[in-house]
């Protein structure tokens, strides 16, 4: 009798693999277990993004997002696949205050959810958060340029690059982290010449993912909602590969006019 062998789930390593093989990553956020379950087949990597307090719950900005909402958000995502890797966003203020409070939180997260890495927001003054937490077991996702926790301080949703000193930050900022064994690292809203130089830069080892930063990096990512066109709004580094927005103002307009006119439920839909 034959044994059917199962695929395993992908691995924060799969993702160096590709790099080395000269593969395109695909990624794509998701927070629920229904869509998780569409773009599984699709993606090499998910990221359960702490932008679920944005597209989801309506907040102005990823700051108010709680760890209680990331890991029942992860388990979700996680019920709802079996084949990409899992990523978990760190919250603000979940692993800022010290190298012991980031691996209680990262290790609760990976316990809780059964994701495989958690990312983290920040360069090369974390390379040492990254480094402990790595030495202990959990796979980390770096991310660098336009820092979403950190808008305040950067006063908005800036691109990142334009300034002299920008590039040698950056690349620095990468090289730091991905030294400390970041597996991979997010590039967001980076001028391309500077994505460039620090995609292409010996000095930096890590898989790097874009968004808003060329296609230059090893694999790109897409807020779910934003690529189908869900948003009403979206940065200018999104191609919308859908227009879901308009089909469902649709279906939903045409479920209010039947029910108000009597003609839902018919008789297909009713128990005789």
């Amino acid at each position: 009798m034959s044994q059917v062998i199962q695929s395993r789930r992908l691995r924060a390593v799969d993702m160096g693999k590709r790099k080395a093989e000269g593969r395109k990553i695909v990624a794509l956020t998701a927070y629920h277990a229904h869509t998780a379950g569409i773009v599984d087949p699709f993606c090499d990597f998910i990221l359960v993004g702490d932008s679920l307090g944005m597209v989801m719950h309506g907040m102005e900005s990823t700051i108010p997002v709680t760890l209680e909402m990331m890991i029942l958000q992860a388990q979700a995502v996680m019920r709802g696949t079996s084949r990409a890797l899992v990523v978990v966003d760190m919250p603000f203020g979940s692993y800022e205050a010290s190298r012991e409070q980031a691996f209680l939180n990262a290790s609760r997260v990976l316990k809780e959810t059964g994701a495989g890495a958690i990312k983290m927001e920040g360069g090369a003054h974390f390379a040492d958060t990254v480094a402990f937490l790595v030495q202990r077991g959990v796979p980390v996702m770096g991310h660098i340029g336009l820092t979403p926790q950190a808008v305040n301080v950067m006063g908005g949703f800036k691109v990142q690059g334009r300034a002299p000193d920008d590039e040698r930050r950056l690349i620095e900022d990468a090289r730091a982290i991905s030294e400390a064994g970041a597996f991979a690292i997010v590039l967001e809203g980076i001028v391309e010449p500077v994505a460039r130089a620090i995609a292409t830069s010996p000095k930096v080892t890590a898989t790097t993912i874009g968004i808003g930063a060329s296609s230059v990096c090893d694999g790109q990512i897409l807020v779910l909602e934003d690529m189908l066109g869900l948003s009403e709004r979206t940065p200018k580094f999104v191609r919308q590969f859908g227009s879901l927005r308009a089909h469902i103002e649709g279906a939903v307009k045409a479920y209010a006019d039947e029910v108000r006119a009597g003609t839902f439920p018919g008789e297909d839909q009713t128990y005789g």
